[in-house]
């Protein structure tokens, strides 16, 4: 009952019923009244679900729960109030041992300032009271602000309503990104080990370059899915990156990388697909097994990767893919960067991805 009437709720509100007096000194509009930033479906019922899973099928458990988390997110906004609330209805909450719970469940704050995002501010709730007020900042100057604001990577949300001062303004604010290019991968896409949401290497590389990324990361199951593929068939998208090759296995990558490629050019012609080579990871040091698997399946991308270029137009391989730093201190359990790592990985692509997104109109 309690999903019900959320979903009832958050409908009512994205129809234009957007206020919602709740405090003395506040009020709170559904974030949906706002510019959502980096959805694949702006039209799936559950606007922070990224994919609708009575519409798609074929998910496992843990997939399923995934694709409704609203990873790769953001509102966009502007506002004069001197502070900023949010008020979650959560449905799942998620854990990761590695991924501080600012990321998990949390909201983490940009701000404009001198033309470029500046980071504000991030807060989460303490467990068992996710569904409270939460102040993400105090003390503004009272000018008008545009804002951009990061939702958790691993809960789900039913309802996240903005509050902000009784006698201030919150508007929509135009989309702050170009184009719409899908960035669909692992754990590393999806945002595994970061501090906050906006220190995923997809939010690092839309800031830096302007390029809107909608993301689906999928942590630990990013395996060339054909239903997954089949998601991706229907968004509406300019360009495809893809961090494919870190979770499935060789036996996979050989049977399934092909008619993934074929099955998504049938529904995107001309489009281009732009996939990565997968990261080093720091377990490779001193584990001879891991670096034995790690190299051996590396080397097969290269080569099938090699034949796909050549025999698919539109169809590229990146190459550059780093998140170590020359210390080799970047990592944060042996096989996910920390937030410089990350910060490594948006800049080692930004260039070739950039080159190949010119080629299509895409700057």
């Amino acid at each position: 009952m309690k999903k019900f009437l959320s979903f009832l709720i958050c409908a009512c509100l994205a129809a234009g019923i957007a206020m919602a007096q709740t405090a003395n000194d506040c009020y709170y509009t559904e974030a949906t009244a706002f510019t959502l930033v980096g959805n694949l479906f702006p039209d799936t019922p559950n606007p922070y679900h990224r994919i609708d899973t009575v519409r798609f099928k074929g998910f496992t458990a843990s997939e399923n729960l995934q694709v409704r988390e609203p990873a790769g997110m953001a509102v966009a906004f502007r506002t004069d109030s001197p502070f900023i609330r949010v008020l979650a209805d959560f449905g799942t909450i998620g854990r990761a041992n590695s991924t501080m719970p600012i990321a998990v469940k949390g909201f983490d704050l940009y701000i404009k300032k001198d033309g470029k995002w500046l980071w504000a501010a991030a807060a989460t709730q303490s467990d068992g009271r996710e569904e409270l007020p939460l102040t993400v900042i105090r003390n503004l100057d009272g000018t008008m602000h545009e804002c951009l604001l990061y939702l958790p990577l691993l809960s789900e949300l039913y309802s996240l309503q903005i509050g902000v001062a009784d006698g201030s303004s919150i508007e929509a604010l135009p989309n702050p990104f170009r184009h719409r290019v899908v960035i669909h991968g692992s754990s590393f896409t999806h945002g595994i080990s970061t501090s906050r949401a906006g220190m995923t290497y997809p939010a690092q590389f839309a800031r830096a370059t302007g390029i809107q990324l909608l993301g689906l990361g999928c942590s630990g199951n990013c395996r060339l899915q054909s239903y997954f593929a089949d998601a991706l068939c229907e968004v509406d998208a300019e360009a495809f990156i893809f961090d494919s090759f870190s979770n499935p296995t060789e036996a996979e990558i050989k049977e399934r990388l092909f008619p993934f490629i074929e099955k998504i050019q049938a529904a995107h012609p001309g489009k281009p697909l732009i996939f990565q080579r997968t990261i080093y990871r720091e377990t490779r040091n001193f584990n001879t097994v891991n670096a034995k698997v790690e190299a051996s399946r590396i080397e097969l991308v290269d080569s099938l990767m090699n034949v796909a270029c050549k025999k698919y137009k539109d169809v590229y391989y990146v190459k550059t893919t780093n998140a170590t730093a020359p210390s080799h201190e970047t990592s944060v359990d042996g096989v996910h960067p920390d937030n410089y790592g990350y910060s490594l990985w948006a800049e080692s692509i930004r260039k070739p991805i950039l080159k190949i997104l010119r080629k299509y109109g895409i700057k």
